[in-house]
């Protein structure tokens, strides 16, 4: 099973960084791991909010296939357990998916669209984050569930 971690916009600060790069060299030892980050919109002082989110699911939209399973990181999603996440982890792998694209929105969330397309929604926190931050916690926690998954030591019951 491949994952694709698809973000609006680069990752900014550079302590962000280096814990997205961290998680993203333990994943590599479980799973087949991608990130790709799509532009932020230009010019977008003139547009709205949802003139923003339109052109932003436009791009997410381009960079699915067919196939894809998309996990919305949202707001609106369910809350899990890591547990929890990691059970789904390994169902979507028996289930043979080939594909999980797992999207952070930009500042305003995803366009209807999206939210038409996607297969599933997941809540980090009923806290607010800010979509970099989220950038590293979502990491930690697939690096996490595939090691609840393995039975290792890195999580603690």
């Amino acid at each position: 099973m491949k994952i694709e971690f698809l973000l609006i916009g680069k990752t900014e600060a550079a302590y962000l960084k280096e814990g997205i790069s961290l998680y993203e060299e333990r994943l590599k030892h479980y799973t087949s791991y991608s990130k790709k980050e799509i532009p932020e919109i230009k010019n977008s002082s003139s547009l709205s909010k949802e003139q923003i989110k339109e052109k932003e699911g436009e791009q997410i939209l381009k960079n699915l296939a067919e196939t894809d399973e998309l996990v919305l990181l949202d707001e609106r999603g369910v809350q899990l357990t890591s547990e929890d996440f990691a059970l789904r982890v390994e169902r979507w792998s028996v289930r043979g998916i080939k594909k999980i694209v797992f999207a952070v929105g930009g500042a305003y969330g995803f366009s209807d669209a999206v939210y038409k397309r996607s297969n599933d929604k997941i809540s980090l926190s009923r806290m607010t984050f800010s979509h970099q931050m989220v950038r590293v916690i979502f990491l930690e926690q697939l690096y996490r569930a595939f090691t609840i998954i393995k039975g290792e030591p890195y999580h603690h019951k």
